[in-house]
């Protein structure tokens, strides 16, 4: 955290660069923060417990009907945790494609569900769509496919989605979480299928992180069920508010969109004409770095740009990725600059 290197390496706090976290650098919608301001005063007030207009909101923005929509408190983590709830016994099988999101086996370990693993190929960035069919079994309950994957950055193409969703009857969750960066989704899906949910935050492109509000796009059939688990009151006064004003900010989403796009792009062909550095082509916020040419393991590196005052990811933790990946995510534009530049220093000091 900030505080952390503020303590550790004395840096002053606004000096500090955080490109560790997949966070939107500009900030919430102003009409966000007014909004989440003049409810201060409802704070006394418990929450709408069906909150059915925010619904409806979500609805127009994502193309679905109403009812095909579920709201969550804690962001998207909060539905994989009603999920798990809801759909697993001890004993069942869900699918995950290392590397990827690590929350997914994280929640559904908790309820004694196992693991099987799919690949991702991390080197041509693609989802190895035989290893995701080769793994269903009859215990199968829930495969999950991340697009755009983190911490990738690369797309499951539409086709593959659909070849694995009519090939079981378990729940396919697609974490589109990122969706907004690629400019593609698979909405069409939930009309054709009813083994389909996607998940969705409004912490990445709509800048709300610190909120924490997720939403799913399913069946209403499939929905009804796992609402019966959800807690009554878990998306708050503010959030409610806040979410409200950004989808009615439309320009903030589209200059959010724009401008995470061009950055992505910037990060992307600066770190590329590093030597030392391999990066993959991303279609998020965030791209992954190769380090095995830059004399630097993972936590090297991480400890060497934090003495510099700049925060980025040791993916080491993410299945089947060695200790030689970084994952950066954009800032605006001069701190993106500054970071390509003290990112140079580095990578020059141990070639030295």
């Amino acid at each position: 955290s900030k505080k952390e290197i503020t303590d550790k390496y004395g840096i002053d706090a606004d000096d500090i660069l955080k490109l560790g976290s997949n966070e939107n650098p500009w900030g919430a919608s102003k009409k966000a923060q007014k909004a989440v301001a003049e409810c201060a005063i409802e704070m006394n007030r418990y929450p709408e417990s069906n909150h059915e207009y925010l619904k409806e909101k979500i609805a127009q923005y994502a193309g679905v009907r109403q009812n095909q929509v579920i709201v969550t408190g804690d962001g998207a983590d909060e539905l994989l945790d009603i999920i798990a709830k809801t759909l697993i016994s001890e004993g069942d099988e869900f699918i995950v494609h290392p590397p990827t999101y690590t929350y997914y086996e994280y929640t559904f370990k908790l309820y004694n569900a196992k693991p099987v693993y799919a690949r991702w190929d991390v080197e041509t960035n693609t989802l190895d769509v035989d290893s995701v069919l080769d793994a269903i079994t009859d215990k199968t309950k829930v495969i999950f496919l991340c697009t755009p994957n983190n911490p990738t950055g690369g797309l499951i193409s539409h086709d593959d989605i659909v070849r694995i969703v009519e090939a079981t009857d378990a729940l396919v969750v697609v974490d589109e979480a990122y969706w907004e960066f690629a400019e593609v989704n698979n909405v069409d899906l939930l009309d054709k299928y009813d083994n389909v949910l996607l998940l969705r935050t409004f912490s990445k492109v709509m800048g709300l992180a610190g909120l924490r509000v997720g939403y799913g796009l399913a069946s209403p059939e499939l929905l009804e069920k796992i609402s019966r688990i959800k807690p009554v009151f878990s998306v708050t006064v503010p959030s409610q508010k806040a979410v409200l004003a950004t989808l009615d900010d439309k320009e903030y989403i589209e200059e959010s969109t724009r401008k995470s796009i061009e950055e992505r792009e910037y990060l992307y062909e600066s770190v590329k004409a590093i030597d030392g550095l391999d990066i993959y082509a991303s279609k998020s916020n965030y791209l992954l770095v190769d380090l095995h040419d830059s004399g630097y393991t993972a936590a090297e590196i991480t400890e060497a740009l934090m003495k510099r005052g700049v925060i980025v990811r040791d993916c080491t933790s993410f299945r089947d990725l060695d200790e030689y990946y970084m994952r950066i995510s954009i800032e605006t534009h001069p701190k993106n600059e500054r970071f390509i530049e003290i990112l140079k220093e580095v990578i020059d000091e141990r070639r030295n």
